[in-house]
């Protein structure tokens, strides 16, 4: 069947009208979108407050003195006044070592010293009676001198004694070992039975903890400005335990080192802890806070808010319009959870710290959580779009 040139006029002209309505759709469509996306997001406030200069660093905890006990004498071991893990005193019993051999020593010395002594009185008594005889001529000379010489040798004899029986005495105490410094006793290296050697090995060692020390190695570039505000004051050290961070012990910084480390570029400085409650342990691992000064009025933001990019740091501030704009920041440290901004912000401006991946400048936000008054309603801090 033919369609005739009318006919082909009717279906172009229908194919017309067809694409004209679709057009005409997609163009009210466009008319008639939904106002940009509102995304959620979390603030804080840019304020200002007094905040502390510190240095932080990782120091180790050690002891204020370490004593390793050894024997002075040789002996076995009879008896051991302690148990591991002990405080002690300065002057506690800790060891006796069996002193009869010692004993023995200091009588045989004793008995030496009388047996001189006496030999001695008799030279000298008969040193004195040729002095006399020898002054009339009824002695020779040479006589005398031999009497006198054996006189003085018998005296330097005595005193030779003398010295022996102090040394045994010395050497009779060293069998009581006592304690030479306040302080925890640690594991007993020598026990009961065992017989050791003079100055052979330690056998248990004592460390002071109360107070206590901790090393602080800082980088040498904070040397300069540690020793200039040491000058002035003391300096308030912190000492903040891995799982107990709510309760920092306290101390202040009492040593500077001679010397910075030059294979470390840091120097080591020390804080000195009362350490009354003990939560300090030689060789313990802590978070240090020196604090060198107070910093009055600093510009502080939320640490959650700081962003980081190719030009640099940055943070998404909040337009009174609720949209948000990237602004590059200088930070000049961290306290806690706070910044202190050296350059970008300004106190009382609004800055993201939730949500920052679903923008880019121009954003429009709603503040969670954020409420503003207008009249007796209260509405969501975000202007509403106009139908």
């Amino acid at each position: 069947m033919r369609h005739g040139p009318i006919f082909r006029g009717m279906t172009i002209f229908t194919l017309s009208l067809a694409f004209a309505f679709i057009t005409a759709c997609g163009t009210n469509s466009k008319a008639k979108q939904a106002p940009q996306q509102v995304v959620p997001v979390k603030a804080g406030e840019v304020t200002q407050q007094d905040v502390p200069v510190q240095i932080k660093a990782i120091g180790n905890v050690e002891a204020y003195n370490t004593v390793s006990v050894k024997a002075l004498v040789g002996g076995e071991i009879i008896d051991v006044h302690f148990k591991e893990g002990q405080d002690v005193h300065k002057g506690d019993l800790l060891f006796q070592i069996d002193p009869r051999p010692y004993e023995a020593a200091l009588k045989q010395a004793e008995a030496a010293l009388a047996r001189d002594i006496a030999q001695s009185k008799n030279a000298e008594e008969q040193a004195k009676r040729y002095e006399i005889l020898v002054q009339k001529d009824y002695v020779s000379k040479d006589q005398y001198d031999q009497l006198r010489a054996n006189a003085d040798a018998l005296a330097a004899a005595v005193q030779a004694d003398r010295a022996n029986v102090e040394n045994a005495r010395l050497q009779l105490a060293y069998c009581t070992i006592k304690a030479p410094i306040d302080g925890r006793v640690g594991s007993v290296l020598i026990n009961k039975g065992n017989v050791i050697k003079a100055n052979d090995v330690a056998m248990v060692t004592i460390n002071k903890i109360t107070p206590i020390y901790v090393t602080i190695p800082v980088p040498e570039q904070n040397l300069s400005e540690i020793k200039k505000y040491m000058a002035q004051r003391a300096l308030k050290v912190e000492a903040i335990i891995p799982g107990d961070e709510k309760r920092p012990a306290q101390g202040v910084l009492t040593f500077i080192n001679n010397a910075v480390d030059a294979t470390t570029g840091t120097i080591q400085l020390k804080g000195t802890f009362e350490n009354k409650d003990k939560r300090l342990w030689p060789g313990q691992f802590v978070n240090v806070l020196l604090t060198l000064s107070t910093q009055r009025n600093a510009v502080v933001m939320p640490a959650a808010a700081l962003q980081a990019g190719q030009q640099g740091q940055y943070v998404f501030v909040i337009k009174p319009d609720f949209t948000v704009e990237s602004r590059p920041i200088v930070i000049a440290r961290t306290f806690d959870d706070l910044v202190v901004v050296a350059q970008g912000l300004t106190p009382g401006e609004k800055v993201v710290t939730d949500g920052q991946l679903q923008l880019i400048p121009g954003t429009r936000v709603e503040v969670k959580g954020e409420q503003v008054q207008n009249g007796e309603n209260s509405r969501s801090a975000v202007p509403q779009s106009g139908k």
